[in-house]
């Protein structure tokens, strides 16, 4: 699995394609911890080195499994980054009920908004003790959509400073929308951004704000959610399908059909192509997805491997499909 490094800081490499680790704090269903260590378990036999979690996946059973799967691999072999932001305060009150926000996990901890200074350093020091691992190679400020200003001015100056320290190696931002993204990118000292949703098969937003701001910056670009939340990950969208974590409107299902169409015609299928597309812009670092169990690595590494043709982008944009 190829690597790269980040732009400002070469020390930092990715794997072209990252685990994303929400799966193993059981998003959307409970997921045993044998599934996730499994998943780990073929995606490092397949040579994939990076591995992306958070606390706010599973109310920190991510971060659990994710450092329990990784502690025994060689330290140095392995990237991991995690976010801050959602700090994890107990909560009795609520534990005997089930987190409302989407993990199937017991409400025994509630999320606390918080990009202070102090909270950011609370919150990494917190995910070291859930991980058990030495340190955290890339930290992301995490949604910080309705909180610009601390986030800009308090949390990533924190983040500079533990950077500067050599406490982690790299830093950036992780969003479901472009525009702030790349406001960090061009007002900021960051490193790396992960955008979620706005840079995929069936939609570029990012073409005009995030990725050529970061070409310009030097900074790196993770592409996550590349299926649109379900959206891009069947080869015929069902009618049914998810599209931002939300029952996906009939004339968005009709554009991915579409698109599936397309694909089909040129003999890949539209997860294959939907991953493929993606890693060929040249800002982007790494692509993360989410992975569940073993047979999702095995799939995933399938469609990741696709000979895709050249001439499917063409046949796209002709369509009136594709931006770019």
């Amino acid at each position: 699995m190829t690597s790269r490094a980040l732009p400002h800081r070469p020390a930092v490499r990715l794997t072209a394609l990252g685990f994303g680790a929400a799966q193993g704090g059981s998003l959307y269903r409970a997921t045993s911890g044998e599934e996730f260590a499994g998943a780990v378990d073929a995606a490092w036999a397949a040579g994939i080195r990076y591995f992306d979690t958070a606390p706010h996946y599973g109310l920190g059973l991510s971060e659990r499994r994710l450092g329990a799967a990784l502690r025994s691999r060689p330290r140095d072999e392995y990237v991991v980054s995690t976010k801050v932001g959602r700090l994890l305060v107990p909560s009795p009150e609520t534990a005997g009920e089930r987190d409302s926000e989407g993990f199937d996990v017991p409400a025994d901890h509630r999320r606390v908004w918080d990009f202070s200074r102090d909270g950011v350093r609370r919150s990494l020091e917190a995910s070291l003790e859930r991980t058990g691992l030495d340190r955290v190679d890339v930290v992301y400020l995490h949604d910080p959509d309705d909180h610009w200003e601390q986030a800009a001015t308090e949390a990533v100056p924190a983040l500079v400073e533990l950077r500067d320290q050599g406490v982690i190696g790299a830093i950036g931002a992780g969003m479901n929308q472009s525009a702030m993204l790349a406001r960090f990118v061009e007002e900021t000292d960051i490193d790396v951004v992960m955008c979620a949703g706005r840079y995929t098969l069936l939609e570029q937003g990012a073409l005009d704000d995030l990725l050529p701001a970061a070409q310009a910056r030097g900074v790196g670009v993770v592409i996550a959610g590349v299926y649109n939340s379900g959206l891009l990950a069947r080869d015929e969208p069902p009618a049914d399908a998810v599209y931002n974590y939300q029952q996906a409107p009939p004339e968005v299902i009709e554009r991915a059909r579409r698109i599936a169409a397309v694909c089909q015609a040129h003999g890949v299928t539209l997860p294959q192509a939907a991953l493929a597309f993606v890693r060929r812009h040249p800002a982007v670092v790494s692509t993360v997805v989410g992975l569940r169990d073993a047979a999702q690595v095995t799939e995933t590494l399938r469609r990741w491997d696709a000979d895709v043709p050249e001439q499917l982008w063409a046949a796209l944009r002709d369509a009136g499909l594709l931006d770019g």
